[in-house]
Parts: structure tokens; sequence; C-alpha cells
């Protein structure tokens, strides 16, 4: 997306995406089941009444990913002359700021950094390279790089990477490969420069592989990231013409073994505030796809760093900063290890208001100080911190470099949970209230965890100029409306355990089993758990004093995520291993088999054909096909050669008269046009009467 500066000069660069963008999403290329129940993501009922508490529950038993040392980050844009100012620098150290991106979105494309140009675009005063490294210096962060692609070479990335590392010293190790390259006009709206005749993403793999190649030659510690498309956002999922399949598809096999990380950009759009902050729910679905696809194509794990984010509805007010501090943990909690604001200062937009608070349109962190072109409105002083800096702020004083976030839901869906556990025995819960007008009453339980009874109190509230800091009670709290509120607990008694173990694999996975293999945890005498996670419940599969557990009586087609805690001979337990995700398979012989193929996707919708095989020995005289979505977001539109319906998210499909008889080893085709706002994976398990089926 990348948005020029509101107050930039008419030739600052391309034009704004989100005028030329339409929402859309891609169809996943692996078969998921319940992945939002396994990604602990699905819809908690309201409370019973309107009076009764809310019901958080952190379960420390569900680890998820530990927190690294970028996690936080910032964009900033050589249209900003602010860019390296000590002012700026020591503003974004105190909001935790540990990663800053340059030279700025799709002014990456056209920026060469020898002569510090950016031919079309407008360069302001005081940003080159070296001024950019000041502050991040002195904001004690790291940097990452977008080198050219679009109209630079893979020699001047090369020398880029000498000048920075080896003359310099710079010690940057993240570099990016372009930005937002599928923009190129390649799928029909061109914001990014490109000056290749080819613009497919094969050509961009190719080149990928050149920069990376000759990047690594001058330091090979270094890590190379590589432009993916966000799944379930434009134009993800579209083959265009003369490719061999969407952007990532054709990226990942030409450039996947020539790349450390892969980077997304997330713009939650939505026609209110509320319908943007509701779409943060899509990114984890997006992340568990992207990481499955990258293991398939690749057959390796691959960073993710997500680059660009931000909202399209009160950015600057309370809506922007309860979207940063929910969708930072979200992302951070599923091991993306930077996620980056776009950006530091933007400029003023179009005024709204939002909450009592006044918008400026502005995608900064900090405001510009400039006005509206007819001067009737004007932004605070410059430097003025809007709500999602203090956003930052909450999100890196609650998850710290280290920390591993932990299981945490709400029985409203009104208030998001997050929580984190602290090397020092401590646990950190972030607790966010969505609703603008209504206070939250809120009931705190843990699971693996009992808190000494009070607790810090960290809040930032709707209007606010300062993150305040009180006490409470780790048992209770209250959320004033629009309001972000992080509870720092300590244990009840002193915590001493053995040391958690390695990432389990899973292996041998069938319909009904699979094996769970993991690294010993230092010690001696030490058993283990097997935990699986479901929502914010995990239940204990077994233990075992090996390293490697088989679990069986699974769900066929379903998708299961787990974690091993050790205990030693004195019933002390360790922190939660990092998790794994796996998904069982479909029955290998059955009455049915059902082959599944999305044909065609054009980004919010696809028309997919369905074949039914008789895999029996009897002849079907009349059937029925039933299959679930695997989120809330996708739906039957209409179909073909059958009688089609969709009730909650169950599509049932019956024959026709002309179909209804179909022989042993014989198959019927079936079609329907589908719909999606969001990641659309195929669904993982068909019926056909009743007998589950083989999924080909």
């Amino acid at each position: 997306m990348s948005p020029t500066p509101a107050g930039a000069p008419a030739s600052a660069g391309p034009p704004d995406p989100l005028r030329s963008r339409r929402p859309a999403t891609r169809r996943a290329a692996l078969a998921l089941s319940a992945l939002l129940a396994a990604s602990g993501l699905a819809a908690a009922s309201p409370a019973a009444a309107e009076d009764a508490p809310v019901r958080v529950t952190v379960n420390v038993r569900g680890g998820w990913e530990t927190v690294s040392d970028t996690a936080v980050g910032v964009n900033h844009a050589i249209w900003d002359t602010e860019l390296g100012s000590n002012q700026t620098a020591d503003l974004l150290k105190d909001a935790g700021a540990r990663l800053m991106r340059y030279p700025g979105g799709s002014y990456s494309d056209i920026y060469h950094w020898r002569d510090h140009t950016a031919p079309g675009g407008y360069v302001a005063p005081n940003t080159d390279f070296a001024t950019f490294m000041a502050g991040v210096r002195r904001a004690g962060a790291q940097a990452i790089v977008t080198a050219n692609y679009g109209t630079g070479t893979a020699q001047e990335a090369a020398d880029w990477v000498r000048h920075a590392n080896v003359e310099q010293d710079y010690a940057v190790k993240l570099w990016e490969i372009g930005n937002e390259n599928y923009g190129n006009g390649h799928y029909g709206s061109p914001w990014e420069a490109d000056d290749h005749a080819d613009k497919s993403p094969a050509e961009y793999a190719r080149h990928v592989v050149e920069y990376s190649r000759a990047m690594k030659a001058v330091d090979p510690s270094i890590k190379i990231g590589a432009v993916l498309t966000t799944p379930g956002e434009w134009p993800d999922g579209i083959t265009a013409a003369g490719d061999a399949g969407p952007w990532n598809q054709v990226v990942l096999d030409i450039a996947g073994d020539d790349i450390d990380f892969v980077i997304l950009h997330f713009y939650a759009g939505g026609g209110s505030a509320a319908e943007a902050l509701a779409r943060v729910d899509r990114m984890p679905v997006a992340i568990d796809l992207l990481h499955r696809q990258v293991r398939e194509q690749v057959g390796r794990d691959l960073g993710v760093a997500v680059t660009e984010i931000n909202m399209t509805q009160g950015m600057n007010t309370q809506p922007g900063a309860l979207f940063a501090a929910d969708v930072y943990a979200a992302l951070i909690a599923r091991g993306v290890f930077t996620v980056d604001w776009w950006n530091v200062r933007n400029g003023i937009g179009t005024i709204g208001e939002y909450a009592g608070q006044t918008d400026y349109g502005d995608w900064g962190l900090l405001s510009s100080g400039n006005c509206t072109a007819d001067g009737a409105t004007c932004q605070p002083a410059l430097n003025t911190p809007f709500a999602p800096y203090y956003a930052l702020g909450m999100v890196s004083r609650f998850a710290r470099p280290g920390d591993q976030f932990v299981r945490a839901g709400a029985s409203d869906p009104a208030v998001k949970a997050h929580a984190a556990r602290r090397a020092d025995g401590g646990l950190a819960v972030m607790l966010l209230n969505e609703d603008p007008a209504a206070a939250k009453q809120v009931s705190l339980s843990y699971a693996g965890y009992t808190p000494a009874a009070s607790a810090q109190v960290l809040r930032y509230g709707n209007g606010d100029t300062a993150i305040s800091t009180g006490t409470g009670t780790a048992s209770s709290v209250t959320l004033p409306p629009y309001s972000i509120t992080t509870l720092v607990l300590r244990p009840s008694a002193a915590l001493s355990g053995p040391a958690a173990p390695g990432r389990p694999a899973a292996s041998a996975i069938t319909d009904r089993s699979a094996t769970l293999t993991w690294p010993a945890a230092a010690g001696s005498g030490l058993k283990y758990e097997i935990h699986r996670q479901h929502g914010t419940v995990t239940e204990q599969w077994g233990e075992t004093t090996g390293t490697t557990f088989t679990v069986g009586n699974l769900t066929p087609g379903t998708t299961y995520t787990a974690n091993v805690i050790a205990r030693d001979g004195s019933g002390r337990v360790s922190w939660a291993s990092p998790p794994v995700l796996f998904s069982t398979v479909t029955p290998t012989t059955s009455t049915c088999a059902v082959a599944y193929n999305d044909d065609n996707d054009w980004g919010n919708g696809f028309v997919a054909g369905v074949d039914v095989v008789n895999t029996g020995t009897a002849p079907m005289d009349g059937w029925t096909l039933t299959f679930d979505w695997p989120t809330t977001w996708q739906q039957f539109g209409s179909g073909w050669n059958a009688n089609w319906s969709q009730t909650g998210g169950t599509v049932k499909v019956t024959n026709v008269d002309w179909n209804r008889l179909i022989a042993p080893g014989a198959s019927v085709n079936v079609g329907f046009v589908g719909n999606y706002q969001g990641p659309n994976p195929e669904p993982p398990r068909f019926t056909v009467n009743g007998m589950l089926c083989t999924t080909r």
C-alpha cells in the first residue's frame, strides 16, 4: 500500500492504492480443518446479561511463540524531514520500537541510495541513509532496508550492502527485495514502479535469486526477504495469463531456496471502525495458511515479516490504537518476527471524528504539524503523538523480547484478550474494550498459573495523552469504553522448574493418529506432558519419560495445536514448548471420494468444481454431499448440476434427477460460485450420505 504523504507535491510517487484496490482473498493451497478453533479464533458468546462480568480465561499451558527482539517496528519515509532527528529517535525508543524500515514503501522501488534520489518522487532534506542509521542507533533499534527492485539492479543492492556493513559497519541484517511488486500492473492495478518488461511473479522471483546471491556474496550473514501477497488480500490467489499459478506459488517455487523470510502487508479496510477492527481476526488464519504453503513448497520454515500495517478508519484516534494493539499481539503470538506500523509521519488527510476525538486522516504515529489545503484544520504541534503511538507503547510494555505468548480469550466479542508469560515468572494480560460506549467489568481466571492478589495496571484510554500506571487486582478489572488495559502479575509463590522442551514435530500423520517428537529439556528424571490446545482450554493427551508420543483417536481432516511441558520429580513444571500445528488426513479407504478444485479465483470470489466419486461396490441411488466452511467469512453463492443450499456454515448438495445414480467407480461433477472476505482455505472434510469421504 505505502500511502504517499498527504502534504507532498503532486509528483511525490505512485497513487494511493486504497483508491485502486479491491478487497480480495485467495484459495488456500492446503485443505485445513477447524482452523479458527485450532487458532483460538472462534467467536465467543456474548455475556448472558448486560451486567454480567465478561469472563477472561488465561491458560499458560497453551503456549504460542516467543517475542523476537525486532517485534515492534515502524516505517520511515524519505519525504519526512524529521526522519533522523533526535526527538524522533527518542520518541520511538520510548514507544518500544525495535526495528525501523527505510526508505519508505513504494519509494523503495524508485530510490537510489548512492546519490539519495528518487526520480518522480519527493526527497526531503536530512533523510539520507546515514541520517536514518544515526536515528536507528540513537533509538537502540535495528534496521530493515528495502532494496530497489523496480528501477534498480542487483549490483546496486550489493553495493548498498557493502557500504552499510563493510564500509560503515552498520550491521544491517534484514534486507527486502522490493515493495509490493505485485502492484506493478500485472494484475491490473499499477502503483509500484517496475521497469522490467516482464512484470510476472516468475520474473520477480528470478531477480530475487539474483539479488540474494549478489548481496550475500558481500555479506553472507544478512537475511533476504521476498514480497508475497497476504492470504485474503488482493491480488492473492489470482493467476494471471501466462503464469504457472498465483504470485505466492510462483515466487516460492523459484526463489524459495534463496530467501530467509517472506514479507506481507495488511491494511484493514471496512465501512466503519468496528468492521476494520473485526478484520484483525483474519490475520492469524492468514499466517497459519502461509506457513503451511511455505513448508509444502519450500520444504522448510521461513520467517514472516509484516512490514506495513495500518487501517482505514480512525487511524490517528482510538480505533487506530485498538487495531494496533490487537494486530501486533495477534501476529507476534504467531511468530511474526516484526510488525511495522505505516508510518512514523505521513501528513494530514481527510478530517473525521471517532468517539469524540478529531481524526486527521493521517497514517502516521506522530503529527507532521501541517494543515489542510484550505487552512481550515491543522494538526497538533509537530511530533505530538497520535493514539497508535501509545498503543505501540502498550504492546512493548506488555510483551517484551523473550516473553512467550500463551492462550487467552474472552466471553464477550467486544473484549480482546492477549497474555504473555515472562522469564522472571510474571504474567502480563492485555485487554482491549472495543465498545466505544460501554465499560466492561471483567472477571479473570487462570489455568496453570496462580497469581498474587495484586496487579500493576497500565492503561491507555480514549483521548488520553499518556499511558497511566496504577494498581489493581489479578481477579477483576473494569475496562473503560474504547480502552487498552494491561495487568502485570506476579506469581503467588516463587516459581522454579525445568527448562521448556523444544518445539514438537509431527510425523506419521493419518486420519486418526499422529506421532509427536521433540528436543529434550535440560535436566534428568523428567516426564513430559503432551497438551492439546482448543480455544482457551487445554486437554492432556498423555505423558511419557521419552521424547516421542503417538496420539490416537483423532478426528479426520482436523487441525490440531499441541504443546509439550516438562515436569520434574518434585512436580514442578516448565513453560509450554512452542506449538506444533498439524492436520489429520481423511480416510484412505471409504465408499466415496471427493475432489475439490478452485478453478478460477478473482480475489473475493471463485468458481469451484467438485467431483463426487463412488468408490464402493454398490451403486449410489441418490446422494447428498455436505461440507463445512473453515471460516465465518466464506459462503456459497450459486451452483449447478445439483440442488445447493447453505445453512450457517454448512453447505448441502443433493442430486438432480439426471445424476441421481452413481455406479461403482463412476463420478458426478458439480460446481458452484463461492464468495469470501478473508483467507479462503478449502473445506477439509466431505461426507456423502453421511459417510466421511476420502479427499483427493
